[in-house]
């Protein structure tokens, strides 16, 4: 029979770990092993596993299966169509049924029968939804409508997916804060896919740093055939292009304040005039914007209009800074880890107890995205599957700003510039292009890379 499907063994004997994958080398396509059970979310979460062969006793002196039994209820949270087989040293009928009751699919006893293993395993496989392809696309299906937002365990990112949970299944507008690189669109999405939209429209990003103001209203609105030199067809904006789901203006604080009344106009009519004509069309969104600065001093300055920042937060969350959820730093880089070394075909590291420390301790001033940013580069850097402290390169911390005389590289000296500039601006992005003799989609750019 040709090998078929993901299993993973999770199992604290490495020896069992071993036995168990040399045995089922040519009945499986894929074989992960796990000795430390902590690490099921992070991989159910970051590969396709069709079959987990689950160990039911991980503390030593314990077996009462309890810490089986709580990690299968786990993931049974996270794949509710998992074939999860049980493993135990104990012939315990009781515990068996209870496995089975809690949703296992059946129950190996130590020592095992090679063959009865094999057959158990392949059983528990055949049960899954690649029985047919009717299921398999249904499975695919339901695997594209998944979570991909990481909640963690921190107590802020907890309070606030309560929140959105509440938030989600109405139509508010929706103003979503925090720092750069905190996973602002993510959120976005996972707010669409919550909602009663998901299933009726698209949900459309929109990078307001990244439009010029000439373009922003043939994106945003439109236009006909005809408006302009190059419009040689009717082209939908963004707004027509979400009819039914969600548009989400990411960095919202980047629109110039004459480009903020047409925004304003157009939320306050639920409609669009394309560029060339006179035709309005009714528009039906949810909105949802982002952004990093602090919105309400800029109303104080006159550089956003206070009518529009009320538009636009009927409910205003904001995403901690990682450094603010420090339990969450390490699996994070957990997930990032699985994610390069499928991309590059590096085999799966692990993260020594000095490298999470480092991790953990470090300020991440650009975030998750820096965090992703550092994983990749220890992916594509390491020689040894285990990462030490020593294998992880942080640059220097953007808050951590070194005299002129000390700066060493040319990026450092590029970032201090555009900091500086940008401060000096008070964040009027134009004036800081302009100044740096940039256009302001390269600025943004630079930007997003230094996590400003």
């Amino acid at each position: 029979m040709a090998k078929q499907g993901t299993i993973l063994i999770v199992d604290d004997n490495r020896s069992i770990l071993t036995a168990v994958r040399m045995l089922l080398e040519n009945t499986f396509k894929e074989i992960l092993t796990l000795n430390n059970p902590n690490q099921i979310p992070t991989t159910l979460h970051t590969k396709k596993v069709d079959v987990v062969l689950l160990d039911m006793n991980f503390s030593s002196g314990i077996n009462s299966g309890n810490e089986g039994l709580f990690w299968l209820r786990e993931i049974k949270k996270i794949r509710p169509d998992m074939q999860v087989v049980l493993f135990t040293a104990y012939a315990d009928i009781d515990l068996a049924v209870s496995g089975i009751k809690e949703g296992a699919t059946d129950f190996i006893v130590k020592p095992w029968n090679n063959a009865k293993m094999i057959d158990t395993l392949q059983a528990a496989y055949r049960q899954g939804p690649h029985s047919s392809g009717k299921k398999e696309k249904k499975k695919e299906t339901e695997e594209e409508d998944t979570c991909q937002m990481f909640w963690g365990k921190s107590y802020e990112m907890q309070q606030l997916r309560t929140m959105i949970e509440k938030v989600s299944c109405t139509d508010a507008n929706i103003l979503i804060t925090g720092e750069n690189g905190t996973g602002k669109e993510l959120l976005a999405n996972e707010i669409h896919r919550l909602s009663p939209r998901h299933k009726k429209g698209p949900m459309v990003p929109v990078d307001m740093g990244a439009i010029t103001e000439t373009l922003f209203e043939s994106e945003l609105f439109g236009h006909v055939k005809g408006a302009f030199t190059d419009a040689q067809t009717d082209r939908a904006g963004k707004f027509e292009i979400a009819e039914n789901g969600t548009l989400f203006l990411d960095e919202i604080g980047n629109l110039s304040y004459h480009l903020q009344a047409k925004l304003l106009t157009v939320l306050q009519r639920r409609s669009i005039v394309r560029v060339g004509s006179n035709t309005p069309i009714p528009i039906n969104i949810r909105l949802i914007c982002a952004t990093n600065r602090n919105l309400e001093e800029m109303v104080n300055k006159e550089l956003f209009r206070e009518d529009l920042l009320y538009r636009i937060n009927t409910i205003q969350v904001k995403l901690p800074a990682l450094r603010q959820r420090s339990e969450d730093i390490v699996p994070l880089a957990d997930i990032f880890l699985s994610k390069y070394a499928d991309l590059y075909n590096k085999p799966h590291f692990t993260l020594q107890p000095d490298a999470q420390e480092k991790l953990k301790t470090q300020p991440w001033y650009g975030n998750i995205r820096e965090l992703e940013h550092v994983i990749e580069k220890t992916v594509i850097m390491g020689e040894s599957r285990l990462i030490n402290a020593d294998d992880i390169d942080c640059r220097p911390q953007s808050k951590q700003e070194k005299p002129l005389n000390e700066v060493t590289t040319l990026e450092e000296m590029e970032y201090q510039l555009i900091k500086n500039t940008i401060e000096k601006q008070n964040g009027n992005l134009s004036m800081v292009a302009s100044q740096l003799g940039i256009s302001r989609q390269t600025l943004y750019n630079k930007i997003k890379r230094y996590g400003l």
